[in-house]
């Protein structure tokens, strides 16, 4: 079957449109519009090369605080190439492949609106790579997150000039080999090229992508899994009225509270009469702290729109307007600090989480201590909870924000940094610890449930727990947990999906 295309143009690209390309598997291509900003940019710039005998930063000089040393014309294109390669310093953990293709479509949607001044060849070579699945090996380590993220970038494109890795059908080779293998010729960097290359923020932002597009998940979820966790716990629907947020109407609250009510509509659970008057905060608060939660989303969402919209490389070219300009649009600080906020409220999805793993072992309202029928025998559902202990505390520890640092760097020419790539990176861990604790809280409110038989919780509920129990099955007497919570991070993974 043929793959649906997506033309790369001045469009604006939304995360639900990036989404679908991910999901569906989309191919890229160049709309026409987008060739002809490329060309007109090129050309422009090639004119001015000839007409112009002032330096122009990055392009006739050399980089950072060398920006005072012109470069020979004829050493222009080696110049390019000498920057690629001294700057492909990334150390530390792969970026996964899955975050290098974001970053290769989030760099050709960057190069495409005519401002960067690069060939048309250039930008499709790395079109051809995103839909040959050709994955760059990258680091996750090296970039101060300004000027944009050069050591990642530069890994990321040397496989253009022939160098470096690259994944090919599950095996790591040389760059070279895979390019004979289809036939590709290096790439040839003309002046400006490299520094369009590896200017830019593709490494943050692609991290920033994915996070925002699996918070968005992740914020389904936990309201479908608190909604559970408070019928198994036998908790009381009164705090999620919507009178109650109605005189407080955060948007988030409201849409919520609004989710929760839906999720248990129908439940027997839910509608009896209670002993108690009240629920604990994490059951009684969903509304309050989920909601934070969605609309720290919604904030840091247009964010990131913005940011895979925009020209970062440096210097910015203006063919129409006549102007070279080296500014600096491939400062991390507009995305940094919100995914750090983002990776703050995350994490409180998973600390909440875990407050109500530990109500539901704990041997109260009818349910048996840690969720065993026969407990000193068996331990139960006792370490899953300190499971997510763990992770919540280490979560706390990776929720510092790295957008408070920042270290001098080309002699102090550039002198002020984002930290954003660490930014990025520390909430991608986030994201994927936030999934693990709300699986671990799947993992016992659907073990809770089966000790409130006959009675059933609502329609929708009971189909969602009864398609997890084909895969995890209800615990009668000990056994080996880690498998079973492995294959609920899985679960959480496969139905967090918007297409």
């Amino acid at each position: 079957m043929k793959k649906e295309t997506h033309y790369i143009s001045a469009e604006h690209l939304t995360i639900d449109r990036v989404e679908q390309i991910i999901e569906c598997g989309m191919s890229l291509a160049l709309s026409d519009d987008a060739r002809d900003r490329i060309n007109r940019c090129r050309a422009y710039l090639d004119e001015k090369m000839i007409s112009q005998t002032e330096p122009i930063y990055g392009i006739t000089t050399g980089f950072g605080s060398l920006c005072d040393i012109s470069i020979d014309r004829k050493q222009l294109s080696q110049l390019q190439k000498n920057l690629v390669m001294s700057h492909a310093c990334g150390v530390g953990e792969r970026v996964p492949a899955e975050i290098v293709k974001l970053m290769l479509l989030t760099k050709i949607q960057s190069l495409s609106y005519g401002n960067s001044g690069v060939q048309l060849g250039t930008v499709e070579r790395l079109i051809d790579f995103y839909n040959n699945d050709v994955i760059p090996v990258v680091y996750q380590q090296g970039s101060l997150g300004a000027s944009g993220d050069l050591a990642p970038l530069a890994n990321m494109c040397l496989p253009l000039l022939g160098l470096g890795d690259v994944e090919y059908k599950g095996v790591v080779r040389p760059a070279a080999e895979v390019l004979d293998i289809f036939g590709w010729q290096p790439v040839e960097l003309m002046s400006k090229e490299g520094l369009a290359l590896l200017n830019g923020t593709q490494f943050m932002s692609s991290y920033g992508v994915w996070s925002v597009i699996h918070a968005r998940r992740i914020m389904r979820l936990a309201n479908k899994i608190g909604a559970l966790s408070l019928d198994a716990f036998d908790g009381r629907i009164e705090p999620f009225y919507p009178q109650i947020q109605q005189v407080r109407p955060h948007r988030g609250q409201i849409e919520v509270a609004t989710a929760v009510r839906h999720h248990l509509e129908g439940s027997e659970l839910i509608s009896r009469p209670k002993k108690h008057v009240q629920d604990p905060y994490s059951f009684r608060c969903i509304p309050q702290v989920h909601g934070a939660v969605y609309d720290t989303i919604g904030f840091v969402l247009p964010v990131l729109e913005t940011e895979i919209n925009s020209a970062t490389d440096n210097p910015t070219i203006f063919p129409d307007e006549d102007l070279i300009i080296s500014a600096g649009n491939f400062h991390g600080e507009p995305i940094a600090l919100p995914m750090d906020y983002l990776a703050v409220a995350l994490s409180e999805l998973a600390n909440i989480s875990e407050r109500r793993v530990y109500r539901l072992i704990a041997g109260v309202r009818g349910l048996p201590s840690f969720l065993v029928a026969n407990p000193g025998l068996n331990s139960g559902f006792m370490i899953p909870q300190y499971a997510a202990a763990s992770i919540v505390s280490q979560n706390k520890g990776l929720c510092w924000p790295a957008s408070c640092d920042s270290i001098p760097s080309s002699q102090s020419q550039e002198d002020h940094v984002s930290m954003g790539s660490n930014s990025a990176t520390k909430l991608y861990r986030i994201v994927n610890n936030v999934y693990r604790v709300l699986a671990i809280e799947l993992f016992n409110a659907a073990q809770a449930l089966d000790f409130r038989r006959p009675l059933r919780t609502s329609p929708e509920l009971e189909a969602w727990v009864a398609e997890y129990r084909r895969i995890v099955p209800y615990i009668d007497n000990d056994c080996v947990m880690y498998p079973y919570i492995d294959a609920s991070v899985k679960f959480l993974f496969g139905h967090g999906l918007c297409f």
